[in-house]
């Protein structure tokens, strides 16, 4: 299964106890879910949300354990306030967002999440979504594709890589992942840790997703969807995501409709980075309703 990162964390700020019932809005495939199901035995429920249908699939067979304590949805968390209604799940304690991807989505998705496999440019999470990166990277214009890495890869040298894709796809269409690799190469060298390829992307799967203005919808709805002290915990990777937590925090901070349990992200223990290396961009901020 898929390693959760900062679960002992996690378990700790969000502190289940027995038939409370939490939300896990990226479910994934599963591993904070279980252990908070285990904590809230014998009959707490937990509504586990994933707009990746092959995700939903996975939790289903890794928490099978907990049978009808589960209730899983198909969708984006972007949706979580009317999913919440519908489903009559209005007394959640607690509520987490893993904004990362899983080790199955990166490695056997076959969609192109990953630079390191060479595989089609799709990087939807949502396989009914109409946009993919294949039309992104061959249908968008200069100025289009220039925004994309700056504003969501925060990539240096965006203006020079969208120019160089521009004259690439003029050859032939750019439809691998392999493809893409190669000509973000020949723009960028390859210096320490990170992969060049790495911003361009994490932009892409941003664009394709619409993944902030998810994260936006689902910020509104928060405070209206967990009982009055519950508590909200949010992972995130990397410092656009981190940023927009830090700022809707603080904003609702000043409005007394929340309190900011740690001022500072939790990041990852030493033991921690030894065993899941890539838990070592991960940044968790917790809320409490007040």
């Amino acid at each position: 299964m898929h390693t959760p990162v900062l679960l002992k964390e996690v378990l700790e700020y969000l502190d289940p106890k027995p038939n409370q019932n939490f939300i896990d809005a990226t479910v994934g495939d599963g591993g904070h879910a279980k252990e908070i199901l285990k904590l809230t035995a014998p009959d707490g429920k937990l509504l586990g949300v994933d707009r990746d249908i092959d995700s939903i699939i996975r939790a289903k067979s890794n928490l099978a354990e907990f049978a009808d304590r589960v209730l899983f949805i198909n969708e984006s968390f972007g949706n979580l306030e009317r999913i919440a209604e519908e489903n009559k799940f209005g007394a959640a304690i607690g509520i987490l967002f893993d904004f990362g991807m899983s080790s199955s989505q990166l490695e056997s998705s076959g969609r192109g999440f990953s630079f390191r496999k060479d595989e089609i440019l799709d990087m939807r999470f949502d396989v009914k979504s109409q946009l993919t990166a294949e039309d992104i990277i061959n249908d968008y214009g200069e100025p289009e594709l220039c925004e994309i890495f700056k504003k969501w890869g925060e990539e240096p040298k965006a203006r020079l890589l969208a120019r160089t894709i521009i004259s690439e796809r003029k050859r032939k269409r750019i439809k691998t992942t392999g493809e893409l690799v190669k000509i973000i190469e020949s723009v960028k060298r390859h210096f320490g840790k990170i992969h060049p390829a790495t911003l361009i992307f994490q932009a892409l799967r941003i664009e394709v997703n619409e993944e902030f203005s998810e994260i936006e919808k689902a910020l509104f709805a928060v405070s209206g969807i967990i009982k009055k002290g519950g508590r909200a915990a949010f992972i995130s990777f990397h410092s656009l995501e981190d940023r927009l937590i830090k700022n809707w925090t603080k904003d609702l901070s000043k409005k007394g409709i929340i309190k900011i349990l740690n001022k500072k992200p939790i990041t990852a223990s030493v033991e921690e980075l030894k065993n899941n290396p890539r838990s070592r961009s991960a940044k968790l901020r917790v809320i409490q309703i007040t």
